[in-house]
């Protein structure tokens, strides 16, 4: 085993105990994901024993359907690195863990984005009307790309003293 260097960030740790880290901070951002698509999954489930459901247009009745297989995509998506780890234990591949879960979670986000929208657009287009659903889903579509990518970059862009590149570490 090699002494701890410092790397960009000025930490001093070998690049196994990096790889370790990461894989860490990879999980408790995956438990958040998973925790918040599962609450709205299970909200979505139990939409059909409501007895306005039967109300629903076919339209609406489309969408809150492809809500639900989403929020079971998420929610499989999210489980993903947990059973790559289980498939790669003890085989020294964490690095190759931590770069696929890490794409994993940045698809995870994406799709959250689109389940949050859509599923506050079906709230207001039954509750409201279509058009308001449109204009609030839309709201909240971009104020998630705003929060969760242009401050995000607007950071790494203009971040002092860390890595150039930004690289995640």
């Amino acid at each position: 085993m090699t002494d701890p260097e410092p790397t960009g960030s000025g930490r001093h740790e070998t690049e196994q105990e990096r790889y370790d880290r990461n894989w860490h901070d990879l999980q408790q951002e995956l438990r958040i994901t998973q925790t918040g698509t599962q609450l709205l999954a299970g909200f979505l489930l139990t939409l059909p024993f409501q007895n306005r459901f039967g109300t629903l247009s076919p339209a609406q009745t489309t969408i809150y359907l492809g809500l639900v297989v989403l929020a079971a995509a998420v929610s499989i998506l999210a489980l993903a690195p947990v059973a790559a780890h289980r498939m790669l234990f003890r085989r020294h591949r964490i690095g190759d863990l931590v770069s696929m879960s890490n794409r994993v979670l940045i698809i995870c986000l994406v799709a959250s984005s689109i389940l949050f929208s859509g599923t506050v657009l079906l709230i207001f287009d039954v509750v409201l009307g279509l058009p308001l659903g449109w204009v609030v889903g839309v709201v909240i579509f971009l104020a998630t790309a705003a929060l969760w990518i242009g401050v995000p970059l607007r950071l790494r862009l203009t971040s002092r003293g860390g890595p150039a590149g930004g690289t995640l570490d």
